[in-house]
């Protein structure tokens, strides 16, 4: 999936105001690092949508409206993308500050479950996202019974200001389902596994385990066709030899 560049040249930025970094997390937020780096899931993420020049796949940094030093009300996603915006801002200035992406809010949020933050995360955070404008924001509790959510998997799209649920389906395997028309993609509770799936091949995204597949499989091809032409050469060399004898 690529978007277009809306910009026409590259930002200037060199001493530019810089978010300081948030706080440290508690310890029964790490899950956020268990769903989205440790297991590759934000890097699949970025490498199937595509254009890095303009689109911005990112967490864990303040998400503010304006430069300010004053934090209050700020919020520092467990993921966020955004399209036609300059990552190179974001990493210069530490964060995503909307009034520098020409005033465009992030297209996406999502926000993991865990103890200390699960009541934020279905309450202020919910109405602050709206609040600006954020047109799709997830949420994903890896528990089984949802408790720090409310629910294993949600979903809410902006409407007229306000944001509605989107349906999520249960499948026939006891997974939880929901599409992002922002990402178009779906969104999958596996087994307490967050995968993101392409409705167009109904497969997972890429991920390490699938192109570790593919170069194993590749290789393997490689290595049949030097044995298969190994044994043709030594087979036409064995005739040679007989055709030499039979004329001697």
């Amino acid at each position: 999936m690529s978007t277009p560049d809306t910009f026409a040249s590259k930002p200037k930025v060199r001493g530019r105001f810089r978010l300081p970094d948030p706080p440290e997390c508690p310890e029964d937020k790490m899950t956020s690092f268990d769903h989205l780096t440790i297991n590759g899931n934000a890097h699949h993420l970025a490498l199937h949508l595509g254009s890095p020049e303009t689109t911005l796949v990112a967490g864990d940094r303040y998400l503010v409206v304006r430069p300010t030093r004053n934090l209050a009300g700020s919020r520092y996603p467990d993921l966020l993308v955004a399209f036609g915006v300059h990552p190179a801002l974001y990493k210069a200035s530490n964060g995503y500050i909307i009034a520098e992406q020409a005033g465009k809010p992030p297209d996406f949020v999502l926000e993991i479950a865990s103890e200390s933050t699960g009541g934020v995360d279905v309450g202020a955070k919910r109405d602050d996202y709206a609040a600006l404008g954020i047109p799709e924001y997830w949420r994903f509790d890896e528990t089984e019974t949802g408790r720090h959510h409310g629910a294993r998997l949600a979903g809410d799209r902006l409407e007229d200001g306000e944001y509605s649920p989107v349906p999520i389906d249960e499948l026939p395997d006891g997974s939880l389902q929901g599409y992002s028309a922002v990402l178009n993609l779906s969104l999958r509770w596996e087994r307490g596994e967050l995968v993101f799936y392409d409705p167009a091949t109904e497969q997972r995204i890429a991920t390490f385990e699938d192109e570790r597949a593919r170069a194993d499989a590749a290789e393997a091809e490689r290595n049949a066709e030097r044995t298969s032409r190994t044994a043709a050469e030594a087979r036409i060399r064995e005739l040679e030899e007989q055709l030499r004898q039979q004329g001697a």
